[in-house]
């Protein structure tokens, strides 16, 4: 029976060796359970943007990142694509509480909030930009209302466009006069056809 005691030593050895850290006490023995995310949430400081949303202070080196870039469409409205680092956009419904490089973008138009945006691309209506020179800014903000910052200011970034009044289209060219056999027809001597 000897065979039988050495196999159940290891599997009880293994076992505890195994439930062993799992059970030399909870995260709240040892002060853990409400540790930091190894990311800060930042500083709340006592600027706010035009809109009386506060700044958060964030490091630089771990602050997010935005990019704009505006064109115009085939329709007459404009296609802003975001480029973001250190960033995701969080889906409708998220918790309003700052969380790490999570959050939304606030899109302005000359200082003015047009969307909320929580993904990287969206249309914008011509309407919105009439004819004329604009600025097109995107601003990273926390779940819970805050700005993004660094050194003090919004992370953000601007695009300048010029909006040209709309053409109306070309009007097609007049159908040249045929004759019944479908030729162009001549002119006779009068100039007519």
């Amino acid at each position: 029976m000897s065979w039988t005691r050495g196999p159940l030593a290891v599997l009880a050895v293994c076992a505890l060796l195994f439930a062993g850290p799992a059970g030399c006490g909870s995260d709240d023995a040892h002060g853990g359970a409400e540790r930091e995310p190894s990311a800060s949430v930042g500083k709340l400081l006592d600027h706010t943007d035009e809109e009386g949303r506060r700044y958060r202070e964030v490091d630089r080196r771990s602050a997010p990142e935005v990019g704009v870039e505006v064109q115009p469409d085939a329709d007459g409205d404009w296609d802003v694509r975001l480029t973001v680092r250190r960033f995701r956009f969080s889906p409708a419904g998220t918790e309003a509480r700052a969380t790490p490089g999570r959050g939304l973008a606030h899109l302005l138009v000359d200082g003015r909030l047009v969307a909320r945006l929580r993904t990287p691309a969206y249309r914008l209506p011509a309407h919105l930009l009439p004819h004329g020179t604009h600025q097109v800014t995107a601003r990273l903000c926390a779940d819970d209302g805050t700005v993004w910052a660094t050194a003090g200011e919004p992370v953000q970034s601007t695009a300048d466009i010029t909006a040209s009044p709309q053409e109306p289209p070309e009007s097609p060219p007049a159908p040249t006069p045929t004759a019944p056999t479908g030729r162009p027809a001549s002119p006779d001597r009068g100039g007519r056809a």
